[in-house]
């Protein structure tokens, strides 16, 4: 009964009742306004009416509510909207002022909401939009790409700004992308077309290995096909694995082709040279040639170069000499020359560090010189021992054949050398002795 009361009690206050009509008085600048009709009795359509207001204020409040624990408030705008314009419309006797303001107080606050949530995606979005610029003069395509659909994720979740920024934001984010994408293409249009380059350069040299391949002209042949290996060395790009691999072996195969002729030809020549001439006479003149580039070291450097390098080229003239005795003249002229040459690279070094007159003793001089032989055959020693590493770890595949023996030749190489400089300490050490 008091619920009665208080009801019916409202509703006058609101509302009245003219002959069988239920009105809304007057409120917010709007003038009176029926609101239904008197049914049962003038006080039962009042507490009705009233009741309805009730059911109204109740959608309210439960939306006021929600609007208070929502983190994103921005999606009840509407429906508070919604609701405020029912207030001019709903058919009810009520408070409807007091609810048009709370509902007014809540949309000023999700406008306010809104605008701070604006300037936020709008910074948010200004930051995507220069991550992506910052993109424009990478290289690391693959990163860059994985980065561009990140950005885009994030751009995508990002919310809404003011709606006269939205073209504007849109369009450079999109151009900071498409310069990307654009870079991209271009990058791997040169790419690709640098590919092809370095693909026609290897295949050139191949065809003019393949015509040279059964070349007779041996000694010229020789001289291009060496050019053609120091133009493949010097090409500067990559390929894929396997079909570089397929180069390099059509490559190789003419090159192999060709130098397996030429040793069967030089077999050749030097079987007709052993019938032809006299093996003794060609020892003779080798031994004569030996005798002269030991008696080198007894001349003027300068001298004693130039004439080793005449000796050297005079020997290549002299023909082939039979067995053992071969091998042993030809170790006594090589070491002979190697001294000189040795010795010469020694005398440059002492002048380069010794610019001028040598000070000290000649015992000194020489102490000099027997300590720098010493810190050159070290040297040796280390890259011979690198070289000896290399040939360990070369394993026996056929492909291999040509480096093996190149690395063989070259350890031989240095172990020449080093006995070369240990002959000239002990040369130097009997100087000092006598």
């Amino acid at each position: 009964m008091e619920q009665h009361d208080h009801l019916l009690a409202e509703a006058r206050r609101y509302g009245y009742i003219e002959g069988d009509q239920v009105w809304l008085r007057p409120l917010l600048d709007l003038p009176a306004r029926q609101v239904g009709q008197v049914k049962e009795s003038a006080d039962a359509s009042l507490v009705y009416f009233a009741q309805r207001f009730g059911l109204f204020r109740t959608k309210v409040e439960d939306l006021l509510q929600k609007i208070e624990e929502s983190e994103n408030k921005g999606s009840f705008l509407m429906k508070a909207l919604h609701l405020k314009e029912q207030v001019a419309s709903y058919d009810a006797l009520g408070d409807f002022e007091g609810l048009h303001r709370r509902l007014t107080e809540a949309e000023e606050g999700i406008k306010v909401t809104i605008g701070r949530n604006r300037e936020k995606n709008l910074a948010t979005k200004i930051s995507l939009i220069q991550e992506v610029e910052a993109l424009a003069d990478t290289i690391d395509w693959q990163a860059g790409s994985e980065k561009i659909k990140d950005l885009r994720q994030g751009w995508i979740k990002t919310g809404p700004v003011e709606k006269h920024l939205i073209d504007e934001l849109e369009a450079r984010f999109q151009a900071a992308v498409d310069t990307f994408f654009a870079h991209k293409k271009e990058f791997l249009a040169e790419k690709k077309a640098m590919t092809n380059r370095v693909y026609d350069r290897y295949k050139e040299l191949i065809h003019k290995s393949e015509a040279l391949q059964n070349s007779n002209e041996f000694e010229e042949t020789t001289r291009k096909l060496k050019q053609l290996q120091q133009e493949w060395k010097e090409i500067d790009g990559s390929l894929p694995r396997k079909q570089a691999n397929d180069l390099w072996t059509r490559f190789r195969a003419a090159h192999n082709h060709f130098f397996e002729r030429l040793k069967v030809h030089i077999e050749s020549k030097r079987a007709e040279q052993q019938t032809a001439s006299p093996g003794e006479d060609n020892l003779s003149r080798k031994r004569a040639l030996v005798a002269e580039a030991q008696a080198l070291l007894k001349r003027p450097m300068s001298e004693a170069v130039s004439r080793a390098k005449e000796l050297q080229a005079a020997w290549k003239k002299v023909g082939p000499v039979r067995g053992e005795e071969s091998d042993r003249v030809w170790e006594q002229f090589i070491l002979a020359c190697d001294k000189v040459f040795e010795l010469s690279a020694l005398e440059h070094y002492i002048r380069k560090r010794q610019p001028g007159a040598e000070p000290g003793t000649p015992q000194d001089q020489t102490n000099q010189r027997i300590l720098a032989l010493r810190d050159f055959i070290k040297h040796d020693r280390q890259e011979q021992e690198v070289l000896e590493e290399n040939l360990g770890k070369l394993n026996d595949s056929p492909g291999n054949d040509a480096f093996r023996t190149m690395l063989q030749g070259k350890i031989r190489a240095f172990e020449r050398k080093i006995r070369t400089k240990n002959d000239l300490i002990e040369m130097l050490r009997q100087r000092l002795a006598s």
